[in-house]
């Protein structure tokens, strides 16, 4: 039993291929005034991943559009989770079976819990100043079921959510809660199509479930890619953040 957990345990958790980039040419470059106001990416992992072991993924956003950008890779606290017989592990939320499916039963009480965490990390990092809009929330696997989460029940407008391998968490009951403000945050969605632990049905079903609430998504199918994140997605997800964020000026 002991090799089934942790099978399900490193499957789940966040698989990248890091490719790292060479330092950029010393030769000078003009300088000029940072037009770009203070940004914030909050990262959530996979289930039974953490924080730090994602850190890497920021080396991947070279754009001078990051420059003032303040990252947050938090933890999940470590709970018992169904799926992997009780164990305790890293986990936002429980999770019922693995792998899953468009319609696997979810645990919508401890998501709610988990969504008020991510609430408060953002309402703190509101308060330091920076503008709701240039706040993203991204996240891989559980991490993205809970970026849906979030940012879908968060009052305010933000930046954008983006979801790596996600599921929707919850029935569409909870759209009744989506404020008209948060209807405007835009979503973007990655899913390979050769994933067998959060099936690509799964990540299809998000898109229709966000257009019932009037929310705008972008849904991006990525052949031959099984559960993990690729080079491209990330450097994708650059370009979609910068096109989002907000001038200080």
């Amino acid at each position: 039993m002991k090799s089934i957990i942790l099978l399900f345990a490193v499957t789940f958790g966040l698989t990248i291929s890091f490719v790292l980039l060479n330092s950029p040419s010393s030769t000078p470059t003009k300088t000029k005034p940072d037009p770009m106001a203070r940004s914030f990416v909050l990262w959530l992992h996979g289930l039974g991943d953490s924080g730090p072991a994602n850190e890497p993924i920021k080396t991947f956003f070279a754009s001078p559009d990051f420059s003032n950008t303040n990252w947050s890779f938090p933890s999940a606290p470590s709970n018992p989770v169904t799926c992997n017989y009780g164990a305790m592990m890293p986990s936002w939320f429980d999770i019922h079976e693995i792998p899953v499916t468009a319609t696997s039963p979810n645990d919508e009480s401890s998501v709610l819990k988990a969504v008020q965490k991510v609430h408060a990390t953002i309402d703190k990092e509101i308060a330091a100043g920076t503008n709701p809009k240039n706040i993203f929330v991204c996240g891989f696997s559980q991490g993205g079921a809970l970026t849906l989460a979030s940012v879908l029940l968060y009052p305010q407008t933000l930046g954008g959510g983006a979801v790596f391998s996600g599921w929707v968490p919850f029935s569409s009951s909870i759209l009744e809660r989506v404020t008209p403000d948060a209807k405007k945050t835009p979503f973007l969605w990655y899913h390979g199509m050769a994933d067998r632990t959060v099936l690509f049905e799964a990540g299809q079903a998000g898109p229709p479930f966000l257009e019932k609430a009037g929310v705008k998504c972008e849904f991006k199918a990525y052949p031959g890619l099984a559960h993990s994140i690729s080079d491209a997605e990330l450097f994708d997800l650059e370009e979609w953040i910068s096109s989002h964020i907000q001038s200080s000026s």
